[in-house]
C-alpha cells in the first residue's frame, strides 16, 4: 500500500461562480483557497444521475451522496426507485400494500399516510402520495387520513401552502359518497417526527402525539394552522408548531385499531425513529407511547436493512454491494471513521452502502462525537474541532491506512438559513482544514477534500416574482475535488466526473485495483 488517505467531506460546501447567496465564496477560507491554487482539483457532479436521482433538476442529498463516494457505483436511488415502482405497478402488487389496503377494505376502517408534504425529492415527492391516494380509493379504501410535515428545507422556506393546495385539489377530486379523504395533522420537520440519529427523541414524541393520538392545538383546517402559526412565530415552514385538525372539538384522524399506516418518506436516518415507535413491542423506552392503536404500519423502503427497520415496507432498496470499505477489509487495510451525531450515518452506514454493522470488526473503528440538541446556527462552529482531534489522533496513531470524516456544518447550518452563521460555519470547517492537512504533512499522509452536495453556496434565489428570499435547500451545484500530497502531484484527467469516481480514485492512490464494477478512477 502507497501512503495513508485522509478524506474529509465538506458537507453542504459546493462550487460555483454565482456571488448571490455564496457564503462558501464570501468566508475567509485560506485553507480551502491554498489548496486549489496549488494542487490538483476540479469540480465533480453531486445531483441528478450522478447519484442515481431521476433527473438533473434532483438536488443530491448526504444520504445518495455518501452511498456513492462510498461505493463507486451508481445505484437507482430514492425518488427514482419509487418512481420506478409506481410507473411499473409492482409497489402495488407488493405484499404489503396488499396486506395493509385489504385489511382496512375489509374493516372499513382508515388508511393513514404520514411524510414530508413536497417535492424535494431529498426524503419524499408529494407525487407518490397523490398516486397511492388515488390507488387506495381505485381499490376500495373509504377513508384516508394524511398527516403533513412541512418541508421549508428541500424546497423554498415557505412553500407549504402550495403542497397543501395541491394535496387538497386532489382530494377535492376524489372525495365522493365512497370516498373520504383529508388532512389530519402536520408541523415542522425540525419540530416534529422527523429526527435522525436519535439526536431528539422529543421531536418524536410529539409527531406521535399529534398523528396517532391527536393530541395538540386544534384548528379547522391546514391552510388555518399555517397561516395562524406563521404569524404567531414568524418561524419558516420546517420550523412551524404542530397542529391537529379537528370538528367540534375532536381531532378527525386519531388513529384506531385496525388502521393501517404508510409513511411515504423514501429516504431513511429521518424515518427511522417514527419506525421504532410505530413497530416497537413493549420493550420501547424512548418515550411514553400512551395507549398504543394496534395498527398494520409499512415505511415506502426499508430504512435500514440490517436492523430491519421498519418491519414491513413497499419498496425494496437498492441491494448496494461492492463497497470501498469491502475492497480495503479484502487487502486488510485498517479504516476509521468519524463525525458528530448529525452527520456519523454518513460516513458509517450510508457509507457502506446502508450497512448498519461493519463489515470487520477488526478492520474498521468508527467514533460518533454527540451533536449539541440546539438550532445549529446558534453554535456554527458545531464539535468542528472534535472531530479534527479524532482525525489527528488516528493520524498520528499509524494504525490506519483510510481516514474518513465529515464536517457536518455547511449542510447543518446552511439550512437553518442564517447566512451569516452560515459563513462562521464554512470558516469553522476550514480552520480545521488547516490543522488536519498540517498533520498530514508531519505524518505523510495523502489528504483528499471534498463534498457530498452544495447548500451553503447557494443561501438565496430569486423568487416567482423576482423577489430574493432566503433558499435553505441544497444545491445543484458540483463540488470540489482536491488531492493535496506534499511530496507527490497526482495530476487527475479532464472529464466530467461525479461522487461515484471518488472511491475508485482513493483506491488508485493507495495502490488498490479497484472492483471491476466501479466507475473509474480520476487519476491519470
Amino acid at each position: 500500500m502507497n501512503k495513508p488517505v485522509v478524506l474529509v467531506v465538506m458537507d453542504g460546501v459546493g462550487e460555483t461562480p454565482v456571488e448571490l447567496g455564496n457564503m462558501v465564496m464570501k468566508a475567509t477560507t485560506p485553507t480551502l483557497d491554498d489548496l486549489k491554487a496549488n494542487n490538483p482539483w476540479q469540480c465533480i457532479k453531486a445531483h441528478g444521475g450522478a447519484v442515481g436521482l431521476p433527473t438533473d433538476d434532483d438536488m443530491g442529498n448526504s444520504e445518495v451522496g455518501h452511498n456513492a463516494l462510498g461505493c463507486g457505483q451508481i445505484y437507482s436511488q430514492g425518488a427514482k426507485l419509487v418512481n420506478e415502482s409506481i410507473e411499473s405497478g409492482s409497489i402495488y402488487q407488493s405484499e404489503t400494500w396488499k396486506e395493509l389496503v385489504s385489511s382496512v377494505v375489509a374493516s372499513g376502517k382508515t388508511l393513514h399516510f404520514i411524510g414530508l408534504l413536497s417535492d424535494g425529492n431529498v426524503h419524499s415527492n408529494i407525487s407518490h402520495l397523490l398516486a397511492m391516494l388515488k390507488e387506495a380509493k381505485k381499490e376500495g379504501v373509504k377513508t384516508a387520513r394524511i398527516h403533513t410535515l412541512l418541508d421549508g428545507r428541500d424546497v423554498p422556506a415557505t412553500s407549504a401552502l402550495e403542497y397543501i393546495g395541491k394535496l387538497e385539489d386532489t382530494l377535492k377530486e376524489l372525495n365522493d359518497s365512497s370516498f373520504d379523504g383529508r388532512i389530519a395533522s402536520g408541523g415542522g420537520r425540525m419540530k416534529i417526527t422527523m429526527d435522525r440519529y436519535q439526536a431528539n427523541w422529543g421531536m418524536v414524541k410529539d409527531g406521535w402525539e399529534v398523528h396517532v393520538h391527536g393530541e395538540g392545538r386544534q384548528f379547522a383546517s391546514a391552510t388555518e394552522a399555517i397561516e395562524t402559526l406563521r404569524n404567531e412565530t414568524s418561524a419558516i415552514d420546517q420550523d412551524l408548531p404542530s397542529f391537529v385538525i379537528a370538528e367540534n372539538g375532536k381531532p378527525i384522524g386519531a388513529m384506531q385499531d385496525g388502521d393501517s399506516v404508510i409513511l411515504f418518506n423514501f429516504r431513511g436516518d429521518r424515518a427511522l425513529e417514527i419506525s421504532m415507535a410505530f413497530d416497537g413491542d413493549a420493550s420501547f423506552n424512548k418515550f411514553d407511547r400512551g395507549v398504543i392503536p394496534q395498527v398494520k404500519y409499512a415505511g415506502m423502503l426499508e430504512y435500514d436493512g440490517d436492523l430491519k427497520i421498519p418491519h414491513k415496507y413497499l419498496v425494496n432498496p437498492p441491494q448496494i454491494r461492492e463497497t470501498l470499505t469491502e475492497l480495503l477489509v479484502a487487502h486488510g487495510i485498517k479504516e476509521y471513521a468519524v463525525s458528530e451525531t448529525q452527520k456519523y450515518g454518513h460516513v458509517t452506514y450510508f457509507w457502506n452502502g446502508n450497512r448498519s454493522g461493519k463489515v470487520s470488526e477488526e478492520l474498521e473503528d468508527y467514533c460518533e462525537i454527540p451533536s449539541d440538541v440546539r438550532s445549529f446556527d446558534e453554535c456554527p462552529w458545531m464539535k468542528a474541532t472534535e472531530i479534527a482531534d479524532k482525525v489527528m489522533e488516528a493520524i498520528k496513531s499509524h494504525k490506519y491506512g483510510f481516514i474518513r470524516c465529515n464536517f457536518p456544518n455547511g449542510d447543518m447550518v446552511g439550512h437553518t438559513g442564517n447566512l451569516y452563521a452560515t459563513e462562521i460555519a464554512v470558516e469553522s470547517v476550514d480552520l480545521e482544514l488547516a490543522r488536519i492537512k498540517k498533520v498530514c504533512d508531519e505524518e505523510n499522509c495523502i489528504l483528499v477534500v471534498t463534498a457530498d452536495h452544495g447548500n451553503s453556496d447557494q443561501m438565496l434565489e430569486k423568487n416567482k416574482k423576482g423577489n430574493i428570499e432566503v433558499r435553505t435547500a441544497h444545491s445543484l451545484n458540483p463540488v470540489p475535488f482536491i488531492i493535496y500530497d506534499k511530496d507527490e502531484r497526482h495530476e487527475m484527467k479532464e472529464g466530467k466526473f461525479g461522487l461515484a469516481n471518488v472511491a475508485p480514485t482513493v483506491a488508485g492512490l493507495m495502490g488498490i485495483k479497484p472492483f471491476a464494477s466501479w466507475e473509474e478512477s480520476m487519476l491519470k
